[in-house]
């Protein structure tokens, strides 16, 4: 049974960090495309950044402020983000798939999804 469970968000203020964890049962995360994306209220879920491999790739939004790393050794993937924005401010969701339909960058590209973490950024 395939589980991705996030961890790390928070309440932080503009200009600080956190570290948002996603760690993975039943699926090795090394063979596997992982994203990352989040939802606003009222708005629609985004693409934020993707790890396919060693390449990473970001939204033009965090580029620069928020890093996509993976831990083979503990199956988890994590978010990095510094420079935090009030309009950073959404539920933050993990997904893997061993082969994205496409680019990696849409919600239908992958199988599996984490249940999500609230992070607020208070300006």
């Amino acid at each position: 049974q395939v589980q991705l469970v996030e961890s790390g968000g928070g309440l932080v203020q503009a200009g600080g960090s956190l570290r948002l964890s996603c760690a993975a049962s039943g699926l090795p995360f090394d063979s596997y495309v992982t994203g990352w994306f989040r939802q606003a209220p009222g708005k629609e879920r985004e693409f934020v950044a993707r790890l396919g491999g060693l390449i990473a790739y970001y939204a033009n939004s965090v580029k620069g402020r928020f890093t996509i790393v993976r831990d083979n050794a503990k199956n988890t993937v994590y978010l990095q983000m510094s420079s935090l924005k009030s309009e950073d401010t959404a539920v933050y969701y993990c997904a893997a798939d061993p082969s994205p339909r496409r680019d990696g960058l849409g919600t239908s590209d992958y199988s599996y999804w984490g249940q999500g973490t609230q992070v607020t950024v208070s300006s």
